[in-house]
């Protein structure tokens, strides 16, 4: 178990920005009522945000980010720091990080890179953010988290399409001697690979016209390509129910914490049903469990910070916060952060088109 703590890192700020198209799971014409209503239900999805053609991750956090730096009064100069995080990057090299360095004018002495991951992104991203400002002496860094997973479902695999949602982010981060520390604790389990991915387009599986482009249908009747996002629902949930109050209770006794120390716990965004069988396994009282899903669906790696914005912008502006963190999901992967906040910057979210 990769546990830790990283002093002396603060957050100054919050943003989000989504697409302003919204599609609704009770207009999707690949189920019937019943199972419409089943889904927004257990899963928890009545609409999602999705991205007309010509719309990026990379703008979608760009916005979100030009905001926050606004909203700050940030000196762009003293950004030296820019850790991206996506797993739909606008193209296949370079990353979407020194592409977003140049478009928010930051100096070319900050360093930028993007981290490959999706629905503990978050987390992992504010630890290697926290690490670097403290151990280079940076004095502020920017985290940008989003995704358009969207773009890479299927509309004929209804355990898939109406689940997806697009979003982008921004975290702004500073260097502070009196912020107090966040812990960590971070996972992986490479053996669960297959559980949440995307079979062809990389180096294993390249593009071909013969198989990658060719529909089939599966058991359950749904029918993708192999360049679609493809779920085992059975396996995610499993892992997530088991391996989640496991990390949660050890993170909270390596800070000798309880439940009740914390005002809120803000869980990726993943499922309704699931997070709530969390919530209980846990012991957590159902208002300190925020949702967003209900009005973006499962946004990737975005769904933390969005879901600060949407349900708890108030609050973070006007309150210091003990705030929980829990991200986990593909790679198999997952991880929690224990951090304040105190009267931060959360401009209030952007629809963007």
């Amino acid at each position: 178990m990769a546990v830790f703590s990283i002093p002396g890192a603060k957050i100054s700020g919050i943003s989000a920005c989504v697409p302003s198209e919204i599609r609704y799971t009770k207009n999707y014409d690949r189920m019937s009522e019943n199972e419409k209503n089943l889904f927004i239900k257990t899963v928890g999805v009545e609409s999602r945000r999705v991205t007309g053609k010509g719309m990026t991750t990379l703008d979608l956090c760009v916005t979100a980010a030009e905001k926050l730096i606004t909203e700050l009064g940030w000196n762009r100069n003293e950004i030296e720091l820019l850790v991206f995080i996506t797993q739909s990057k606008d193209y296949y090299l370079p990353g979407n990080g020194t592409i977003a360095q140049d478009k928010l004018r930051l100096s070319r002495n900050c360093m930028a890179f993007d981290i490959g991951l999706g629905c503990s992104g978050y987390i992992y991203g504010l630890s290697v953010a926290a690490s670097i400002l403290r151990a280079a002496g940076i004095k502020k860094a920017l985290l940008l988290a989003g995704d358009i997973s969207t773009v890479n479902t299927s509309y004929e695999d209804k355990s898939v399409f109406p689940l997806f949602g697009d979003a982008g982010t921004a975290t702004a981060i500073e260097n502070s001697s009196d912020s107090g520390k966040w812990s960590f604790n971070l996972f992986s389990d490479g053996s669960g690979f297959e559980s949440i991915m995307i079979p062809d387009g990389g180096m294993r599986n390249r593009i071909s016209q013969d198989s990658s482009f060719v529909y089939r249908t599966f058991e359950n009747g749904n029918s993708r390509t192999p360049l679609h996002l493809a779920l085992k629902g059975i396996d995610i949930f499993n892992f997530s129910i088991g391996e989640v109050p496991r990390s949660v209770r050890e993170l909270l006794a390596f800070e000798n914490r309880t439940i009740g120390d914390f005002d809120y716990f803000i869980l990726h965004q993943a499922n309704k049903l699931m997070n709530e069988t969390i919530r209980k396994k846990l012991g957590i009282e159902k208002n300190k469990v925020p949702y967003s899903i209900q009005k973006f669906g499962n946004t990737s790696s975005a769904s933390i910070p969005l879901t600060v914005v949407t349900e708890l912008g108030q609050k973070a502006r006007e309150n210091n916060l003990s705030l929980f963190l829990s991200g986990f999901g593909v790679g198999l992967s997952w991880g929690n952060v224990s951090l304040n906040t105190n009267h931060i910057v959360c401009p209030e979210i952007i629809n963007a088109g």
